[in-house]
C-alpha cells in the first residue's frame, strides 16, 4: 500500500482538511483505515480509559443518509456567527483565506455521503451537563487519536476533514448508525479517501506571536 514517506515536520504541516481534492470513486481498502486506527490508538487517553468507539462505515446508503444530514446542517451553520462566511468579516489578511475555504467546504457539503469511508468517532456517555474539567479530560482522551487517524492517513495518501456539524442532527445520525444516543456521544464526521495529487502545503496562518502569552495572560 502507498506510503509517502513523508518526515514528521512535512506529515505536521501538510495534514489539510481535505475537501475537493478527495477521490470519491477510487475505493480505500478497510485494511488500510483499520492500520491508521491502529496507530491512532496509541494517543494517550486520560486515566489509560480508552473511553472512545470509532464507527466506520462504508455502507452506501448509511453514507447517503449521513451525507444528507450533514447537507441539511450546512445552511444552519452557515448562519452562526462562528461560521466560515461569518467569523473573519473585516479581517484583511484572513478573509480571502475563509472565502477559499468557504468554496471547498460547501463542495464537501454536497458531497459527504460519497466518500468511500466516514468515520464517526464516539465517547462512552454523555455530557452536556458535565463541568468543563469532565469535558475538557473527556475529549481530550479521544481527539487526540482522531489527530492521530488523520495524520497516519496522510502519510498513506488519504485525505481527511474533520467535521462537526452533522451533530446538530446527532440523534438522527445515531438512528441512522445503531448508537444509542442516550448512552454515548459523537465526536465527529470524518471523510476518508484517497487524494487527488499527495502534494499539500503549509496553511496561511497569523503571525503566531499575536497567541503567545508567556508566564502568564
Amino acid at each position: 500500500m502507498t506510503r509517502l514517506n513523508l518526515s514528521v515536520d512535512d506529515v505536521l504541516t501538510t495534514t489539510r482538511a481535505v475537501r475537493k481534492r478527495l477521490d470519491f470513486d477510487r475505493p480505500v481498502p478497510y485494511e488500510l483505515v483499520r492500520e491508521c486506527l491502529e496507530l491512532a490508538v496509541q494517543s494517550p487517553t486520560g486515566s489509560v480509559g480508552q473511553f472512545w468507539h470509532f464507527v466506520l462505515v462504508d455502507d452506501a446508503d448509511k453514507r447517503a443518509a449521513l451525507g444528507d444530514i450533514y447537507r441539511r446542517a450546512w445552511p444552519v451553520y452557515a448562519e452562526t456567527p462562528t461560521s466560515i462566511y461569518n467569523l473573519h468579516q473585516g479581517d484583511s489578511e484572513m478573509a480571502p483565506v475563509a472565502a477559499r475555504a468557504s468554496r471547498s467546504a460547501e463542495y464537501l457539503a454536497e458531497n459527504m455521503g460519497r466518500a468511500p469511508w466516514l468515520l464517526v468517532p464516539v465517547l462512552n456517555g454523555r455530557y452536556e451537563q458535565a463541568d468543563a474539567a469532565l469535558q475538557a479530560g473527556l475529549y481530550g482522551s479521544i481527539l487526540p487519536a482522531v489527530w492521530s487517524f488523520m495524520l497516519a492517513a496522510r502519510e498513506r495518501a488519504l485525505g481527511t476533514c474533520w467535521t462537526t456539524i452533522h451533530l446538530m442532527f446527532e440523534q438522527e445520525a445515531a438512528d441512522v448508525l445503531g448508537i444509542p444516543y442516550e448512552d454515548y456521544t459523537q465526536v465527529a464526521l470524518v471523510p476518508i479517501a484517497y487524494t487527488l495529487g499527495t502534494e499539500f502545503k503549509a496553511a496561511p496562518r497569523k503571525d503566531l506571536d499575536q497567541f503567545i502569552h508567556r508566564n502568564g495572560w
